[in-house]
């Protein structure tokens, strides 16, 4: 009796021990409090990440665009509560003209480089919007629009965020080599970095000037979202297709003038820039960790002379 009383209580263990995490999860978890720490910055996050994606493997991959999506989205938020609405107003006034110049002109050399490359029509449009607009929320926000295939949006997504990671490394040393100011470097790495997450990333890095400069000339680049995606559904035929509003660049624009004209707000948004900040890098790391190998084989040479061009 005695016996098979242990017998139960082995095999019960066993079952528990089974059922418990994996080295895989444990790993991924400790990164992720890592990255949440004081300890790791943006690029660090990010090529942890890469590390993650190509020896270790993410364990919730299909969880992780989505997650990525709405952390991006939260912390963009939460620097809100660190900016001022006059300061803002200035960088996004100086910064306007080389928007609409930089987005029009991108989309256009798109379009004839995607007819040159014989890169199919829908995958180097998505390229071309994510490059002109904010990287991978606009591929997210316009391939419904263009009924793109998973594929293309995988490829679309592969680049932009492979290249965009590169530029998180190099821009600040660039940066610090032609002895940019923090504003020149802010409104540069707002055109020339496509991605929202990557964008922020290197203007922190380089400085808080930057970083609100940076900021706010990218969010408003990504309104552009709303006219493109309307754009896509007539040139690929597709009008009853919805077009996604980017609300949070709505709460992001609350918080900034919640922070300047509410003093109460004052007091706290050293923390909230704090916690998005560390919300920014986890992202970064999540994003390093969907570059998985399978992903970066995807994505062939043509496109990234595509996207390089």
């Amino acid at each position: 009796m005695q016996d098979h009383q242990n017998n139960t209580e082995k095999k019960s263990l066993r079952r528990f021990l089974e059922k418990s995490i994996t080295a895989r999860e444990v790993i991924f978890f400790v990164l992720v409090v890592l990255c949440l720490s004081p300890f790791v910055s943006p690029p660090v996050a990010l090529l942890l990440g890469l590390i993650v994606a190509q020896f270790i493997g993410h364990p919730y991959l299909h969880l992780n665009h989505k997650a990525t999506h709405i952390l991006l989205q939260v912390s963009v938020v939460g620097l809100g509560f660190g900016m001022n609405v006059t300061s803002a107003m200035k960088a996004g006034k100086e910064g306007i003209v080389f928007t609409i110049v930089s987005i029009i002109g991108t989309l256009v050399i798109g379009y004839l480089m995607g007819k040159f490359l014989k890169i199919d029509k829908k995958s180097s449009y998505l390229i071309s919007a994510g490059t002109a607009i904010c990287g991978g929320s606009a591929i997210a926000a316009i391939s419904p629009v263009i009924k793109a295939e998973e594929k293309q949006i995988s490829v679309a997504l592969g680049t932009v965020f492979i290249l965009n990671s590169v530029a998180l490394f190099i821009f600040p040393m660039i940066g610090h080599a032609l002895n940019l100011s923090q504003t020149q470097f802010g409104l540069w790495s707002a055109i020339a970095i496509h991605d929202t997450s990557s964008v922020v990333g290197a203007a922190s890095k380089y400085g808080a000037q930057a970083l609100e400069v940076a900021t706010t000339v990218k969010l408003a680049r990504a309104l552009w979202i709303i006219p493109v995606a309307f754009l896509s559904t007539f040139l690929f035929k597709n009008k009853g297709s919805k077009v996604k509003i980017p609300y949070f660049i709505g709460l992001f624009i609350l918080a900034m003038i919640a922070n300047t004209y509410i003093p109460f707000v004052q007091n706290f948004s050293h923390y909230l820039t704090g916690i998005a900040k560390a919300g920014l890098t986890l992202t970064l790391f999540l994003i390093g960790c969907g570059l998985n190998r399978k992903l970066l084989m995807s994505v062939g040479f043509r496109l990234y002379v595509f996207k390089l061009t």
